[in-house]
């Protein structure tokens, strides 16, 4: 394995070599640089890395970086303007850092360091410049503990181990697992994401150290709710989510993870949660479905289903997230006069994930809609409407079912309703799945897709009322809107996806119709401002 830089790399790592050089000549300074971690690993894999983090031997790196951007310019290369990074302990950021952008790459530079931890936190109690072993064994694995020397130009793995483990894909800690955990609980959670980014194996120390109580008690109480729930969003959007979700099982981290809940707010969950292998069950089937290479037995799905996982890049993330809270499901907790779902609460306040993504806000929706999307059985008793197109059309048009505002979509809303009908259908222990009625529950959802495409709704999920408020009020000879207003463009959104085609003209005729029948009323005169009607877009 070696590295070839690029000629931009190469003109950096260059630029570095005559810098040292020149203030060891000029000004007696003394120092030295290494790209470290995540650029020689992806380098030595073969893949590209615009960020570049250099360390440096007995000098902060705002001073180096003064230093470099007056070189450079001497040479006639302008750097970025140089921003530093100030020491933030609870973000992983122990010593200052000085970050700029050169020759079109970011470049972040601060000193090699040696930590020293107390007990009861993963921020360092002391941080001292460090030597470039020292540096390499406070890492949190073994392939992120390479060097690169730009004086050399030669890899140094200070561990010992680094690149034979990243040639046999093997994730090592450089400490024994147990001491490198206890001093930072997060560095679990970060051989998991590495592990299931690069398809790598885990060494048995690793995963013994892992399951023991204390560091999973240290993992709760020692790392910020915002450090896990960001290490958990990074897997969810990787390469491998249901990798990682494996190795959460297997590890025995589930609780540690997803389940850190004061116990005065878990007493008030309307229920406890599922068993633990459901939301390993629920990812399982969430892959089969998502991908080609299936190994369950089951019919392919309509086209459709995946559209949006294909052209969103972050519909899959929320399905693996949604999938793995399964346990949750159904439960609901008491906050001031609403019963919001425990899976809001998890989110929110357990892994500290917001609405980027639409985790907070996309996540919950998904379970909400399952509940009035299942068995979509295209028979009167399931949608007890004179017009199928009707009852469809509405169905497909609540809120938490599409909403782009929540990244929900109709499509991965119906999938997701399908993968919890798949969940009791599988038997994790014995690795079976009841192929009969599975397939039979994909058909029914095959078939109920076929005949919304056959309807013609997909564009009538967002479509607008064939009417405005303004119009409304004209048609019906009233001088101003009232409360009724909500409920009648309501109908008349209802009256259009009954009568496809419909004109403005037509649209007037049946209002009035409406109102002569006594079926609108618009005489009571109390005012409403339109963003109050009822959901019509």
């Amino acid at each position: 394995m070696q590295i070839t830089l690029t000629d931009k790399e190469a003109q950096i790592c260059q630029l570095l070599d005559d810098c040292t050089k020149t203030l060891r000549e000029e000004r007696g300074i003394m120092t030295s640089c290494r790209i470290a971690g995540g650029w020689v690993r992806d380098k030595l894999l073969g893949a590209s890395s615009n960020d570049i983090d250099i360390t440096l031997s007995d000098m902060m790196g705002i001073t180096f970086a003064e230093h470099l951007s007056e070189f450079a310019l001497k040479k006639g290369i302008k750097t970025g303007s140089i921003s530093k990074i100030a020491q933030n302990p609870d973000q992983s950021k122990h010593l200052e850092t000085a970050t700029f952008r050169l020759l079109g790459l970011d470049i972040d530079l601060v000193n090699l360091r040696s930590e020293e931890y107390a007990e009861d936190s993963r921020i360092p109690s002391e941080v001292t410049f460090g030597t470039p072993l020292q540096d390499a064994l406070r890492r949190d694995t073994t392939i992120n503990a390479l060097f690169y020397n730009v004086h050399t130009r030669e890899v140094e793995d200070h561990t010992g181990k680094g690149l034979e483990d990243l040639r046999n894909g093997v994730i090592r800690t450089p400490l024994p697992p147990r001491e490198t955990f206890l001093d930072d609980p997060l560095r679990v959670l970060r051989c998991v994401r590495f592990a299931s980014r690069f398809g790598f194996d885990i060494v048995p120390e690793i995963a013994e150290a892992a399951k023991d109580p204390v560091i999973q008690h240290a993992l709760v109480t020692k790392v910020a709710r915002e450090r896990a729930g960001e290490e958990l969003s990074k897997m969810m959007k990787g390469r491998d989510p249901l990798r990682a979700i494996q190795l959460i099982k297997d590890l025995s981290l589930y609780d540690s993870i997803f389940s850190v809940i004061p116990p005065h707010i878990l007493a008030t969950f309307s229920s406890p949660p599922a068993s633990r292998d459901v939301a390993f069950t629920a990812a399982l089937i969430t892959h089969n479905l998502l991908h080609a290479n299936r190994t369950f037995p089951i019919p392919p799905l309509h086209p459709s289903y995946l559209s949006v996982i294909e052209t969103d890049p972050t519909c899959r993330a929320r399905m693996y997230l949604a999938a793995v809270l399964t346990p949750y499901k159904g439960i609901s907790y008491p906050d001031k006069k609403k019963t919001p779902p425990a899976i809001e609460y998890i989110i929110r306040d357990v892994l500290k994930l917001g609405t980027q993504n639409h985790f907070l806000d996309g996540v919950p929706a998904l379970f909400t809609s399952s509940a009035i999307l299942q068995k979509p059985i295209l028979t009167s008793e399931r949608f007890p409407n004179v017009s199928q197109r009707v009852a469809l059309g509405l169905l497909l048009r609540e809120k938490v079912v599409h909403n782009p505002n929540t990244g929900s979509h109709w499509a991965t809303s119906l999938l997701f309703s399908l993968i919890q009908e798949l969940v009791p259908l599988y038997d994790l222990e014995n690795d079976t799945l009841d192929v009969e009625t599975a397939t039979n529950v994909v058909e029914t959802y095959n078939t109920f897709i076929t005949k919304i495409e056959e309807l013609d709704l997909p564009c009538t999920v967002e479509a607008r009322p064939i009417l405005d408020g303004r119009e409304v009020v004209q048609a019906l000879g009233v001088s101003k809107p009232g409360v009724w207003m909500g409920k009648t463009m309501a109908a008349l959104l209802e009256w259009q996806l009954g009568n496809p085609g419909a004109t403005k003209e037509m649209a007037r005729v049946w209002l009035i119709n409406e109102q002569q029948e006594g079926k609108i009323q618009t005489d009571d005169g109390t005012a409403e401002p339109f963003y109050k009607r009822a959901r019509t877009k």
